[in-house]
């Protein structure tokens, strides 16, 4: 019966983490497109840099500030599956799309979706989650991105020649296969019960829930959830919000954990994969078979991530990530800046990549979704989330600006991007030492009184 419990729950919280799938598919898929597209419609690289290859991120931004207003108040399941509608609409949208603005419209529309799944994700699947499985659950979400990641370059890369100047569209609109199946799958999920005793107080469906995940106890369990949710009402001023001062040192770690983790390049190098290896030397199919490596790589590093992130930690993992970045980062600057050749700077690369995957990437949704109480966890996640989305559309925005081959500012020797990003990877390192609490085996609640001012 507790064998049955513990696949429930895996499948449960495997489904709401496929919408990090689409997320990951959907963010890369693009570096297919970027360069037919600039051809086919000849925009300028401001231009190009906004509508085209960030409009998605500043849906993510709007998604992402607001997702946690409907995961609030209508519950994480049902903005689930809407998160699935929009991915299908953006698919098959930017797919058809015959000019910039229609194309960028929909890629708005599918950022959006990624915002919203940012939020209520990593939320949903922190609330269904044991003490002893919340890590490598709500990594999961991340192993997801990832594996969406590799599957987008994997396509790419196969579907590049099939439909001749139209390869781009084929490469976003295979998209709605994965985003459709999911939308079906939602729906045989159960709604969150810490959100049903939180906002409902639905108590028994509350229960019924925690039996079919395989909570010892859910009577037990239940009472200590309320309980802590009377003492939470008693301290809590009416109308309190996210950004009361109680919560100040929970929103630092939040705003923290997602500036560093765009900080260090990782959707800058994602995006622009192909662009950048070829300016390293590589041919065109080269460089699109070596972004295959690069997710390869991105995917089997998740994994050890997953296996260590409830052992050794989460302040750990962002240590080990740190230092592999400033190690790779300052060689992928050497490399471009002497010259060194193709396969010396991949290989950085991939320590890159790696170093993320172990780091970062494992840890960022789960220590967002754990360190906010449940009463303001889909607005603190919404937060986080979008100081995470707000510089990832910034850093994919100008990059243009710097790398575009006629008037980009580093046009001649891109080094000096990784060198800047190299030194952000060492404020991130004494910022993890001084400030990052660790969080792994602790129930929410009990990580609550230990962040919470009261």
């Amino acid at each position: 019966m507790q064998k049955k419990a513990k696949a429930n729950l895996f499948g449960i919280s495997l489904i709401a983490a496929l919408a990090g799938f689409i997320f990951g598919f959907d963010t890369v898929v693009i570096s297919g497109a970027n360069l037919p597209i600039k051809e086919l419609w000849h925009t300028s690289p401001l231009f190009h840099g906004f509508f085209i290859m960030s409009m998605a991120l500043w849906g993510t931004v709007l998604g992402s500030i607001f997702g946690g207003l409907p995961t609030q108040k209508f519950g994480r399941k049902k903005v689930l599956l809407w998160i699935g509608v929009l991915f299908s609409l953006s698919a098959i949208g930017t797919a058809v799309a015959q000019d910039p603005y229609t194309f960028s419209l929909f890629r708005f529309i599918g950022g959006v979706g990624i915002g919203v799944s940012s939020v209520a994700a990593p939320t949903y699947i922190s609330e269904i989650s044991t003490p002893k499985t919340r890590g490598r659950l709500g990594a999961m979400y991340q192993f997801n991105i990832v594996f969406g990641i590799l599957i987008a370059f994997l396509s790419n890369y196969l579907l590049q020649g099939v439909g001749g100047d139209n390869d781009w569209r084929w490469m976003l609109g295979v998209m709605a296969i994965p985003s459709l199946i999911y939308t079906v799958m939602v729906i045989s999920i159960p709604e969150s019960p810490r959100w049903l005793l939180s906002v409902k107080k639905d108590v028994v469906s509350a229960k019924n829930i925690m039996s079919q995940l395989g909570v010892e106890n859910p009577d037990e369990e239940v009472a200590s959830i309320l309980k802590h949710e009377q003492v939470e009402v008693h301290s809590v001023n009416k109308g309190e919000a996210i950004f009361a001062s109680r919560y100040r040192a929970i929103l630092w770690l939040a705003f923290f954990v997602a500036f560093f983790n765009q900080w260090s390049g990782i959707n800058f190098i994602l995006y622009y994969a192909p662009e950048i290896l070829e300016r390293a030397g590589l041919a065109a199919k080269d460089s699109l078979g070596n972004s295959i490596l690069i997710g390869v790589t991105n995917l089997v590093f998740t994994f050890v991530g997953l296996y260590l992130i409830d052992r050794a930690g989460r302040r750990k993992l962002l240590l080990i990530g740190s230092l592999g970045y400033i190690l790779s980062l300052a060689m992928v600057a050497w490399a471009f800046y002497s010259h060194a050749g193709a396969s010396f700077l991949l290989f950085f690369l991939m320590l890159f990549i790696a170093s993320h995957a172990i780091g970062q990437g494992a840890v960022i949704w789960v220590f967002i979704s754990e360190i906010f109480p449940t009463k303001v966890r889909a607005g603190g996640q919404a937060f986080g989330a979008s100081v995470h989305w707000v510089f990832a559309a910034i850093i994919t925005l100008i990059t243009p600006v710097f790398l575009d081959e006629e008037n980009g500012l580093f046009k001649d020797n891109p080094w000096p991007i990784f060198a800047f990003f190299a030194f952000m990877m060492v404020l991130q390192l004494i910022w993890v030492v001084a400030k990052v609490p660790e969080t792994k085996g602790a129930s929410l609640e009990d990580i609550e009184q230990k962040l919470v001012k009261n």
